[in-house]
């Protein structure tokens, strides 16, 4: 800017323009350490001074990443491991029931326990596949789509019959699983998944239902073929009975023709269903596509024996407060 300087000649004033002044620029928007974005009353200053902090942030970040490259591209091979990032599942809690492979009582239970005749080709499975009492339109559509997922499955209706009653009848009919729906509000919310003849049976939370029709980019209906199937970071003694639980769902042999694969992948307890088909583009290069239905179970109870509300002998339940004292302690 211009600076104007006055003074007086005479009784007159006379005016003198002085050379511009250099002023620096202002210096990079930065914040003090102790700086909370808290402390500030007004509602709309906080959250233009909170997307500024965050935006600082963000452009100090991209800096550290592009000083870290140049530094790595500088040292060549020399330059030192990439960091692995910290996630809550390199940081999950050792848990002692962890399955060591080579364990031989692990080999011995499991070569005793209620699978062990369909791991040794004594059975093949058929389900029974119900729901609870007047079930709505969707949790019959999701029965009925489970029902070309699991070969030999078979959907049959409650009519107002006790699980206690269906339970000798599907005995007697040489049916391995009992696969129960429950809804509120017209929404599948439960899954009961009782072991037949001698159990156990496990009690489920089921969220995120999306069926064929609401899925996007979908591929054409499942074939009748006899899914793969995939059981993924099921790592304790638990874990591993829910895997063995949900593998005995499906035939031994699966027929590689239909390209069909069945997934359930353990992560944080959540064990998140999807059923998918894939395609050989050529040599190297294979492709996916989701045929449905997909949901999330969380393992609510694991019972001994078949059903049994009042009497029954439970092997584990979930206790919430306990469990969410740390974050990273999971049970699967």
């Amino acid at each position: 800017y211009t600076k104007l300087s006055t003074c007086t000649v005479g009784g007159g004033i006379m005016i003198e323009k002085t050379e511009p002044e250099h002023v620096d620029a202002p210096a990079e928007f930065s914040f003090p350490p102790t700086f909370s974005v808290s402390e500030i009353k007004n509602k709309q200053r906080r959250h233009l001074m909170f997307m500024k902090l965050k935006q600082e942030k963000r452009k100090q970040k991209v800096a550290m990443k592009k000083k870290k490259k140049k530094e790595r591209d500088a040292l060549g091979d020399k330059a030192p491991p990439k960091e692995v990032p910290k996630t809550i599942e390199n940081q999950r809690v050792y848990d002692e029931t962890t399955v060591n492979p080579e364990d031989e009582e692990v080999a011995f239970d499991e070569g005793t326990d209620e699978f062990s005749a369909y791991f040794n080709r004594l059975t093949n499975p058929k389900v029974l596949i119900t729901t609870s009492d007047r079930p709505r339109g969707r949790t019959v559509r999701f029965c009925n789509q489970l029902a070309t997922v699991i070969p030999d499955a078979h959907v049959y209706y409650r009519r107002g019959l006790a699980l206690k009653k269906v339970i000798p009848q599907c005995i007697a009919r040489g049916f391995t699983y009992l696969m129960v729906i429950n809804e509120d509000r017209k929404v599948p919310n439960g899954m009961v998944l009782c072991h037949l003849p001698d159990g156990p049976t496990a009690h489920f939370k089921v969220s995120s239902v999306r069926l064929r029709k609401e899925m996007k980019r979908r591929g054409k209906d499942p074939t009748e073929h006899s899914p793969e199937v995939i059981l993924n970071n099921f790592t304790t003694r638990l874990g591993h009975s829910m895997g063995r639980l949900f593998a005995a769902l499906f035939p031994h042999d699966p027929q590689f023709v239909g390209r069909q694969v069945a997934t359930f992948h353990n992560q944080r307890d959540f064990i998140f269903f999807r059923f998918h088909r894939y395609i050989f583009k050529n040599e190297k290069r294979v492709g996916i596509q989701e045929l449905g239905p997909r949901f999330t179970l969380k393992l609510r109870s694991l019972q001994k024996g078949t059903f049994d509300s009042k009497f029954g002998e439970y092997e584990w339940v979930l206790k919430r407060h306990e469990n969410d004292v740390c974050r990273r302690r999971f049970n699967l």
